[in-house]
Formats: structure tokens, C-alpha cells, sequence
């Protein structure tokens, strides 16, 4: 059995998914052992989302590949081709659409947590997303879009990627939990 941590982002709040969202966890069998529904602070969002040159570096690389994909001009989008400053770009927009309106923030718990969690979120990116997932079913955004428009890419929820990550996140948003 584990845990993982869920974040129900500002778009899908603005878009009434959160009731949705959740019962898509709950009909598989993941119970829901913490949730609460806050405004999150700069200072919250800033440990979720490590000042870390690594974690940073693979953000702005991930941007830098699907820019590559369909032969777009990051340059011209985001003036520079560096994977670290593109990543900080990034992760400053991860922290403003994070502390823009309402979370949710949800511990869930079952077998392989986790990874089940991710399988029915989806791919990261929505336009990737397989149809029946959260983000495959409820968002088409992509990173080339959100560069060009200067935000983050809307998604719609946080899922921890790993058990440790999960631990991690957990003792961020619910620093009391045990």
C-alpha cells in the first residue's frame, strides 16, 4: 500500500472538474485519506517546485524537445535556447498558475498508489494524453501553446511521480500529517 499526493490545479477549479476528478480516483478504489481546499502560498509552491539546477534543467529540456518535435522557433518564442533559464521561465510559471486561485490537495491512498495515479491522470502533456484519462479527457493544451502565450501549460492536477517524491509533497502540504 502507498500514498501519493494529488493537486487539483486553478484551471480545472475554474472549470468545475474537481468533483469529477476526484470520483475518477475513488471509482477505481484509491481511498481518499486527506484532502483540503486552499489558497496556496508563493512560499508552499516554491518547496513543491525545488529551486533545484537538475529538476529546473529537465523542465526547460522537456520544453526544448517539444520545440524540436514540431520545429518551432524557441528562440523567437522565449529568447534563449538554454535548458536551465527556460526551465527557471518555467517553474516561475508553475509557481503563479499554482498560487493563482483554489487548490485541492488530496492524499490518496491503495496498491501502487502511484502509478495508478499517474495512469489515470495521463501524460503530462494533454495533447499526449490517452482519451479516458483526466487530462486526455478534459484538456488539449501543449507546451508549444502555453510558451508562446508566455504560462504554464494547464493540466489540471499534480500527481506525485514517485514514492519518495509523494513523501516529500505530503510533508509540504500537510506538514501535521502522520
Amino acid at each position: 500500500m502507498e500514498r501519493t499526493l494529488v493537486l487539483i490545479k486553478p484551471d480545472a477549479f475554474k472549470r468545475g472538474l474537481v468533483g469529477e476528478i476526484i470520483s475518477r480516483f475513488e471509482r477505481v478504489g484509491l481511498t481518499l485519506e486527506g484532502m483540503k481546499i486552499l489558497n496556496a502560498t508563493i512560499e508552499m509552491v516554491e518547496k513543491h517546485y525545488p529551486d533545484d539546477k537538475n529538476w529546473i534543467r529537465s523542465v526547460g529540456k522537456k520544453t526544448i524537445d517539444t520545440y524540436e518535435k514540431y520545429n518551432l522557433n524557441i528562440i523567437e518564442d522565449l529568447g534563449t535556447n538554454d535548458a536551465l533559464k527556460i526551465g527557471q521561465l518555467v517553474r516561475k510559471w508553475l509557481i503563479q498558475h499554482l498560487t493563482s486561485g483554489p487548490v485541492s490537495v488530496l492524499i490518496l491512498s491503495g496498491n501502487h498508489a502511484v502509478e495508478m495515479v499517474r495512469k489515470i491522470v495521463g501524460n503530462t502533456v494533454p495533447l499526449f494524453a490517452e482519451l479516458g484519462t483526466i487530462r486526455g479527457d478534459f484538456s488539449i493544451d501543449s507546451p508549444d501553446l502555453s510558451a508562446r502565450e508566455k504560462r504554464v501549460l494547464q493540466n489540471l492536477v499534480h500527481a506525485s511521480e514517485t514514492v519518495e517524491e509523494a513523501k516529500r509533497e505530503i510533508s509540504i502540504w500537510f506538514a501535521n500529517y502522520i
